[in-house]
């Protein structure tokens, strides 16, 4: 029995979000990253095989360095040739970038001390046809000084109950947050990167999107911190696409903080 762990990147557009969901639409499968994979896990092993992820994505959200660990019951494949084992089995839109063993307590969702996520933007002329399925289309350059300032507030142990969606069953809404910025590449193309020990669902879209349009709305960035302050969803503006959205990095070497 051997731990293995994949990095993992997919298209997320035609996919109902990463987490296995066999019986969510009238009883009938629906298309799942972890799902494909463990189908072809299981036509490697002959059986079943549980794939624990890092955690979770959302419909047509994307994954650059997705973690995921399996045990596997056969020793006879070297853990580095699952890449182009799983990749011959796989769709087009997930692709695995590598595979190793890994201590046998190791668990990509509990190890991992950090989730890095990149948000893409265009502004000013209209994206190009392939873009619309990964980044967002925003009418005008933003002001990035303003925004930069305002993200400067997402550091350190924060209550983010803002940025929780409705229905989110986390226990506490207290994470720790690294960094958050935004980064303009190209005259007319940017992206925004937040990394914290864990989110809550749809945080980061919520996030982005109140600070596109607080931005918009010519606000300070001290009503950021208001805004943040209040613990109040309706004080937070109207949640980003997912098309932007990617999980871009899983750190496993950080500090370990449990909130």
């Amino acid at each position: 029995m051997r731990n293995i762990l994949l990095t993992i990147s997919y298209d997320g557009t035609d996919f109902c979000g990463w987490q296995r969901q066999d019986f969510s639409d009238k009883k009938k499968p629906v298309r799942t990253v972890q799902g494909e994979i463990e189908n072809a896990l299981e036509k490697i092993h002959k059986q079943h095989i549980n794939l624990n992820g890092s955690g979770r994505t959302d419909s047509g959200v994307h994954a650059k360095a997705q973690a995921a660990n399996f045990v596997s019951p056969v020793d006879s494949i070297p853990a580095e040739k699952y890449v182009l084992a799983l990749n011959s089995l796989l769709p087009q839109d997930i692709r695995i970038s590598g595979s190793k063993e890994v201590s046998p307590d190791f668990d990509s969702r509990r190890s991992a001390t950090s989730r890095v996520y990149r948000y893409f933007f265009k502004f000013g002329q209209p994206p190009l046809a392939w873009e619309t399925r990964y980044s967002w289309a925003i009418k005008e350059k933003p002001d990035f000084k303003r925004l930069n300032e305002m993200a400067n507030y997402l550091k350190g142990e924060i209550d983010c109950a803002t940025f929780a969606a409705s229905g989110d069953q986390s226990k506490s809404t207290f994470r720790y947050l690294e960094n958050a910025f935004f980064v303009q590449t190209e005259d007319d193309s940017a992206y925004f990167q937040i990394e914290a020990n864990a989110f809550l669902w749809k945080m980061v879209r919520s996030i982005m999107g109140s600070l596109i349009f607080f931005e918009k709305s010519d606000k300070d960035p001290s009503y950021f911190k208001t805004v943040l302050d209040s613990h109040q969803r309706k004080m937070a503006g109207p949640t980003a696409p997912s098309q932007g959205l990617f999980l871009w990095e899983i750190k496993f070497d950080g500090i370990r903080r449990h909130i």
